[in-house]
């Protein structure tokens, strides 16, 4: 019987996933924990699908493997992923990680011991050099929104932090989540109108209003990479746009969303015109496209 099913979705990552693949059972070799690791594939085009085919066919490997034929999305093809898991608990994990020690075994075995009061279980994210990355994040309420978007505010330590302690938090980042498949699919899973970023704060928030708490547990810690699977620079900037606009429709008032609006705009008008000044054909052309989503 599995107990722990993790879901990964790769799309174009083949060395990354190979080498996240590798990481999951190094750290796992010696546990007790009876898991396997169900990727989905976006439909990717560099190789995935005959090395991890392959992969498949060494038990060893833990690996269920669906090919898609087509990019779902990032929440989609969660929600595959969780659909085709096999465990009572299941871990959402990022193609681009790397885990660091008995780190899954910490997690879930921290979740295990207190799932009445913990839903929700993030670790503490590294960047590749070890240092910290921010994970631990608050809900995009306006003075939040503007705060990212206007004042730096994860540089800041303001909208996001990388904790020492175990805490209850608004929402954690999604490289990492640890949950169960009862209470993914009780929420309905990631929000299939999401294609890329602001799933995981969709999910957690929704998951906050019916009573199920998020918690970061810094005694686990795993190196996230980042971005691995996004197509250039201005591509993730237009998503977190239409992400902020989708996640406001969705969840605040009219009013809320018009301030949105302004923010949204003002900022797309900031960066539009310092790239104008610093002749940076990057932060016109993105933000030019990003102020004519608002």
């Amino acid at each position: 019987m599995v107990e722990l099913s993790i879901v990964i979705v790769s799309y174009n990552t083949k060395n990354i996933t190979g080498d996240c693949l590798e990481s999951i059972n190094r750290s796992l070799a010696v546990s007790n924990i009876k898991y396997e690791i169900v990727l989905v594939d976006n439909g990717s085009s560099d190789g995935s699908q005959e090395l991890f085919e392959k992969l498949k066919k060494d038990p060893k490997n833990n690996l269920v493997y669906k090919q898609t034929g087509t990019n779902l999305g990032f929440g989609q093809g969660n929600n595959l992923g969780v659909k085709l898991a096999q465990g009572k608990y299941v871990l959402l994990l990022n193609s681009d990680t790397i885990i660091l020690n008995r780190s899954i075994e910490k997690l879930f075995n921290f979740y295990a011991n207190n799932e009445k009061q913990i839903h929700f279980l993030g670790p503490k994210l590294l960047n590749a050099d070890l240092t910290p990355q921010t994970s631990v994040c608050r809900f995009f309420t306006l003075p939040v929104a503007f705060a990212t978007l206007l004042l730096k505010g994860d540089y800041w330590g303001l909208t996001r932090t990388s904790p020492d302690k175990f805490m209850e938090v608004d929402w954690i980042t999604g490289a990492c989540i640890l949950t169960t498949k009862k209470i993914y699919q009780r929420l309905g899973g990631f929000d299939k109108n999401i294609f890329m970023y602001m799933e995981e704060v969709d999910l957690l928030y929704r998951g906050k209003k019916l009573g199920f708490d998020t918690f970061f547990y810094p005694e686990s810690q795993i190196i996230h990479l980042g971005s691995a699977s996004s197509n250039g620079r201005t591509f993730p900037i237009l998503q977190v746009y239409r992400g902020f606009l989708f996640f406001y429709k969705k969840h605040y008032s009219r009013f809320h969303l018009i301030m949105l609006y302004a923010i949204l705009k003002f900022k797309a008008l900031i960066a539009y015109f310092i790239g104008k000044i610093k002749g940076d054909r990057y932060l016109i052309q993105t933000y030019e496209q990003a102020f004519k989503l608002v």
